[in-house]
């Protein structure tokens, strides 16, 4: 978590109704174009293109991207069909998972990668927790709080430029900090999730995740992050999901009327 002397954010809901959800929306890789074909010269032999190299051809192929949890596919369901997302990019960060799913502002996948998230359960922020130094932090209070957020680039201490997901409560996302503290790298690359709870409150992003993905697409007007819960029911978090539960059971009676 970052430390800062004076934190201030408002984060609101937006107010359109969600409209009915729709099918999984999937991520579509770009296909690597291969070298294309010399053009034949008069009184030469015919040109014969160059085959892709192996690792041409694993580029040139789909990659596929994680598979959502039944929380996080619900969350981007909503979130793509409602335009809750105004426009935006947006990421979707599942706790429980300990992963980031990105998508544009059209709400089409475009990444996911592992993250190092808060090293205590919980959905709350400690009341004043931005004021605190890191030293002043105690092991309950390192929680990465659940909600949506509007996210902007910003400054934060030792002039790193982080994306600030909630500036009120420090939390930022942002790669692994220099060095090699607390095995951050061993943990975001193993097959387990529990060692990837390690942070202050922060979320930890690999670098390519970050350069290629996040800041190019929030650089200009920043953009939301969804960040699910660890304890709250997912309703409770986003109430917009029961509104629409309502409103989809109403529609499938009406139907069958």
């Amino acid at each position: 978590m970052m430390s800062v002397s004076l934190a201030f954010a408002a984060l609101a809901l937006a107010g359109a109704a969600p409209s009915p959800l729709a099918e999984t929306r999937t991520a579509v890789a770009h296909l690597a174009k291969g070298p294309a074909a010399k053009a034949k010269k008069p009184g030469t032999k015919k040109a014969v293109a160059k085959r892709p190299s192996k690792a041409q051809a694993a580029a040139a192929q789909p990659r596929p991207v994680r598979e959502l949890s039944a929380s996080a596919a619900l969350v981007a369901h909503w979130v793509a069909d409602s335009a809750d997302n105004h426009a935006l990019p947006y990421i979707i960060i599942d706790k429980a998972a300990a992963r980031a799913y990105l998508f544009d502002a059209e709400g089409k996948q475009l990444a996911d990668a592992p993250v190092l998230i808060g090293k205590a359960l919980g959905d709350e922020a400690t009341p004043g927790i931005g004021a605190k130094s890191l030293s002043e932090i105690g092991p309950a209070e390192k929680t990465t709080p659940a909600g949506r957020f509007l996210a902007k680039f910003g400054w934060a201490a030792g002039r790193q430029r982080v994306l600030w997901v909630d500036y009120a409560t420090s939390v930022a996302l942002h790669t692994i900090p220099p060095g090699n503290k607390e095995n951050r790298r061993a943990r975001m690359l193993s097959e387990t999730i529990d060692d990837n709870r390690i942070t202050f409150g922060c979320i930890n992003v690999p670098m390519a995740f970050y350069n290629k993905g996040v800041s190019p697409l929030f650089q200009k007007d920043g953009g939301y992050v969804y960040v699910l819960p660890d304890v709250k029911p997912l309703e409770d978090v986003f109430p917009r999901l029961r509104v629409e539960a309502v409103r989809q059971a109403n529609a499938a009676t009406l139907g069958q009327q």
